[in-house]
């Protein structure tokens, strides 16, 4: 009866007016971006953040969650329909969804993608309804010395799973750290690292740095990029999306092999949705009768990344909301928002502020009806909106950016702050560092700090509290794990190079 009653509780904010039109901007706003190549859900909710000082907390949760799980939908329109993936998660989705597009059966890709991609969503809805309240009643118990090494388990996994080096991952994480110690310390009241900058006693603003690392950045990034391919919306009719019945054989195995896979790994601190979708692929290749088939426009390449994409990302919501561990860099941006406005992430998320953490889960359900109303009817549109041209698209998102800095602490130097970490944010991708787990590090930091320091208190300066805890040493081992597979991994396979080149 709990259950029931906590769900009425999370219904009452997610079908209040305010929830259900917050929830359909944000996901009509996250279909926008992820149509639209190279902007992407990360610079999409930094933009946004401003406009939740406005709202309340848990409508604005829901509205910036509605963004990050919308852009998953709306990534697959581009990479079927021009091979160009609007999120990272949906370059998957062009290796057969594209080749249905020569073959004429652009229609049919894109309604898989449609129904794969809700199913996803709500298998991870029943896995955060059923284990976030777990996780946060068995963390409850959990001391500072606890805290500090979950946390530094996350920043470690997100820095070594993440695609890329795992040395680069960690380097932006130290970076990332740094930049939160800058500004007042809390304890003593001293000023850190601001060099006699006045403006930087406060810290440096989270809303400054995350526009201009995925928004400015971003945008500098793709100026080269003008050129796209046209394409006409008119051959695309609704009944051209319905897919025959032979296509349908098997395919819901497909889709709910996908949806447990991206459940299971977007659950996971450091793995989100663009390592679900290939895990997903290629599990479904292996156990495919005929493999030969992925590749050539077999449908079945498009359902299981598109299911493992979304159930990824509102899976990534667990460790998120029953621990206070981000798992990539949306998730801290919607952690720092919620201590934006005062709310403390953690186990006590669940039991202190239930009508956000039930709103929300129920607005999942909600914005993934809404999300398939809008894809199927409103393709067209969607195809349209990638005939924009970017020398009009980004000087507009530019624009809206520095309002939105600006908006926040009314200060002209968080827009200088903004452009300066666009420039790094260009170099930064240039360089291929992922500037996500120093985003991490700049949220987690702080955090880290506190507990840390609390833990060191508690113990009378005693370091051995760390690993007198069971919770804490358990943490500690997985860390040491996450930092030393890696490097296995590196000397095993430069032996085998080695050995190679001998032979």
């Amino acid at each position: 009866m709990d259950i029931l009653h906590n769900l009425a509780l999370g219904a009452e904010v997610a079908f209040s007016w305010q929830g259900l039109l917050f929830c359909f901007v944000g996901v009509l706003v996250g279909t926008f971006v992820g149509v639209l190549p190279g902007i992407g859900p990360l610079a999409a909710i930094s933009l946004a953040l401003p406009m939740t000082y406005y709202l309340s907390p848990p409508i604005a949760l829901i509205m910036l969650a509605g963004i990050f799980y919308g852009a998953q939908y709306g990534g697959s329109i581009a990479a079927i329909l021009l091979n160009l993936p609007g999120t990272a998660s949906a370059a998957v989705t062009c290796i057969d969804g594209n080749q249905m597009t020569k073959q004429g059966r652009a229609g049919v890709a894109l309604f898989t993608a449609a129904i794969s991609s809700f199913c996803g969503g709500i298998v991870a809805i029943f896995m955060v309804l059923g284990f976030t309240p777990m996780i946060a009643s068995f963390a409850t118990d959990f001391g500072a010395v606890d805290y500090f090494s979950i946390m530094l388990l996350g920043l470690v996994a997100a820095s070594t799973l993440s695609v890329g080096s795992p040395l680069k991952g960690m380097t932006m994480v130290m970076l990332g750290i740094a930049l939160g110690l800058v500004g007042t310390d809390d304890t003593s009241g001293t000023e850190r690292f601001t060099f006699g900058v006045l403006a930087l006693s406060d810290g440096i603003s989270l809303v400054a740095l995350a526009m201009g690392l995925f928004g400015v950045g971003e945008i500098l990034a793709n100026l080269g990029q003008e050129k796209r391919s046209p394409l006409k919306a008119s051959g695309l009719t609704f009944k051209s999306m319905l897919p025959k019945r032979h296509e349908w054989n098997g395919l819901w195995k497909t889709i709910l092999r996908g949806s447990g896979i991206g459940a299971f790994v977007g659950a996971l601190p450091g793995s989100g949705p663009a390592i679900a979708a290939f895990m997903a692929y290629a599990a479904e290749k292996k156990l495919a009768k005929n493999p030969e088939n992925f590749g050539k426009g077999e449908v079945r390449g498009v359902a299981s990344p598109e299911s493992a994409n979304n159930a990824a990302v509102q899976a990534a919501f667990i460790p998120t909301l029953s621990l206070g561990i981000p798992g990539d860099a949306v998730m801290a941006v919607l952690l720092g928002a919620m201590i934006l406005h005062g709310i403390s992430p953690g186990p006590e998320l669940v039991t202190s502020n239930p009508e956000m953490f039930w709103g929300l889960v129920v607005s999942f359900g909600v914005g993934n009806i809404m999300l398939l109303v809008l894809n199927l009817p409103l393709i067209r549109v969607w195809v349209r909106m990638l005939s924009i041209p970017y020398h009009v698209l980004y000087p507009a998102m530019l624009f809206f950016i520095c309002i939105g800095v600006f908006s926040v602490r009314s200060s002209v130097f968080d827009i200088y702050t903004a452009l300066f970490f666009g420039v790094v944010g260009y170099f930064l991708i240039r360089l291929k560092f992922p500037a996500a787990p120093l985003l991490l590090g700049f949220i987690l930091g702080p955090m880290m700090e506190v507990h840390f320091r609390r833990g060191l208190l508690l113990a009378r300066g005693d370091y051995m509290a760390f690993v007198d805890s069971v919770p804490s040493t358990i943490f500690l081992i997985l860390t040491a794990l996450f930092l030393v597979l890696p490097l296995w991994a590196a000397f095993r396979k430069r032996t085998a190079r080695a050995a190679n080149l001998g032979d």
